[in-house]
């Protein structure tokens, strides 16, 4: 599974004139994928139907995780459209697992609605059949809800398709940099610029419920922390004392905003209140602390400390106390992103000269390097655990790239203008 897969010309706006393409490239993906047959939905609505098919976008989707082999619509001997169209026996001699059938009828109130089912080939036995009402302008984002449903079927953990991700992309040298904070599709289509400035943009982080992200710019000439709602464009100065604003991390709850300050000297880990607008210092030490991150249960708060002497991940509990050392392997471990099951962490680790993603079970301690680059960095965990996103060089700029938990599956995601850095991967938005 090395072939490339490019979703279409995706165009993502990087400035006032300037437009950029966006390609995901399925580096590497799972040796055992499993076959799978997402046949054309049945177009049963009054309105013309869309250039790109349902079934496409589905198919797509559980491509770019690894982890499935879509069979090819040209390969397809039947386009069944009900459960009494399907004959087993073609699906069987084409090696197909699993089949995906449904169509798109017209709603109430002028939406739409999908009706699928998914198909065990092998056993005949139907495995789902829903219902799914959409709004007119949210074919594709109901696509991915139903790549999300099937996935989770099938592999026993939630999809995370219908996804966002945010990351900064900078164009153009000297006078003319510029710099956008974009917020696209986990898949790379619907770029939105949320910020743009000729100033840096720094560490887009996603309040839990998708609504907001807080972000670093520099566009008064000192760092300072913003938030900003991603459909109003709505947004508000948290911090901006003398010094270190930087990387903000918003709590479980959404209520609070983790971040380093250095209004008391050294970069300290202090938490913001957003309800009361209260700030409390967590860490008093002469070393830097910076990028803190949030336990799933809120109970934690993990961030990146020069206190041993080289930066390495520390955690402190959420009314301070006693810090405690996490990592011990390497010479650096930094920017840290917990796992929703709590268990494994994920970071920029450091050896030498090279820079790559690791992962540490906290349970069995036991610390497993992803990537092979030289020098990646800025992990973020897919909502569902099962992907990493981190930014990476290649050909002197930024790209960004995709590693499974496990190792087995990689994807690169490269603008053909500019480079790009700092990703976030929002949580699942219903």
């Amino acid at each position: 599974m090395t072939r490339k897969l490019i979703l279409t010309l995706l165009l993502l706006s990087v400035g006032a004139n300037a437009w950029a393409k966006l390609e995901i490239e399925i580096v590497r993906g799972n040796k055992s994928a499993i076959p799978i047959a997402v046949v054309p939905f049945a177009w049963a609505s009054s309105v013309p139907q869309p250039a790109t098919g349902t079934a496409g976008i589905i198919s797509d989707d559980l491509y770019r995780s690894g982890l499935f082999d879509p069979l090819a619509e040209a390969d397809m001997v039947a386009r069944p459209q009900g459960p009494t169209d399907i004959r087993y026996g073609d699906w069987k001699l084409l090696k197909t697992d699993y089949l995906v059938i449904g169509s798109v009828e017209d709603g109430s109130n002028g939406d739409y609605r999908f009706v699928y089912q998914l198909y065990d080939v092998n056993t005949q036995e139907q495995l789902l059949s829903r219902v799914l009402p959409v709004r007119p302008g949210d074919l594709r984002y109901g696509a991915h809800r139903i790549a999300d449903d099937v996935y989770e079927r099938i592999i026993g953990v939630p999809g995370a398709f219908a996804t966002r991700i945010a990351y900064v992309a900078a164009t153009g040298v000297g006078n003319e940099l510029q710099f956008e904070l974009v917020v696209a599709d986990a898949d790379g289509f619907n770029p939105q610029s949320i910020v743009s400035s000729p100033e840096p943009l720094m560490s887009p982080t996603w309040s839990p419920d998708g609504q907001n992200l807080a972000y670093v710019s520099f566009e008064k000439g000192n760092s300072a922390i913003w938030m900003q709602n991603v459909f109003t464009g709505g947004r508000r100065q948290i911090s901006a004392y003398r010094g270190i604003n930087g990387a903000p991390a918003f709590s479980p709850d959404g209520g609070k905003l983790a971040m380093a300050l250095s209004r008391s000297g050294n970069p300290e880990i202090v938490v913001h209140d957003l309800n009361t607008g209260r700030f409390q210092q967590l860490t008093q030490h002469w070393a830097i602390d910076t990028e803190p991150a949030f336990s799933p249960d809120g109970r934690w708060i993990y961030f990146t400390s020069d206190r041993a002497g080289k930066p390495q991940i520390y955690k402190i509990g959420i009314s301070g106390g006693q810090v405690q050392r996490v990592t011990f392997e390497g010479d650096y471990n930094a920017r840290v992103t917990i796992a929703p099951d709590g268990k494994r962490l994920a970071m920029a680790h450091g050896n030498g000269n090279q820079y790559r993603i690791a992962i540490l079970d906290s349970e069995r301690n036991r610390l497993t390097v992803l990537s092979d680059g030289r020098l990646d960095e800025s992990p973020s965990f897919a909502p569902n655990g099962s992907m990493i996103l981190y930014a990476s060089r290649e050909g002197g700029r930024g790209v960004l790239s995709a590693v499974s938990a496990d190792g087995s599956v990689r994807q690169r995601l490269v603008l053909s203008e500019g480079d790009v850095r700092e990703p976030a991967w929002s949580p699942v938005i219903r």
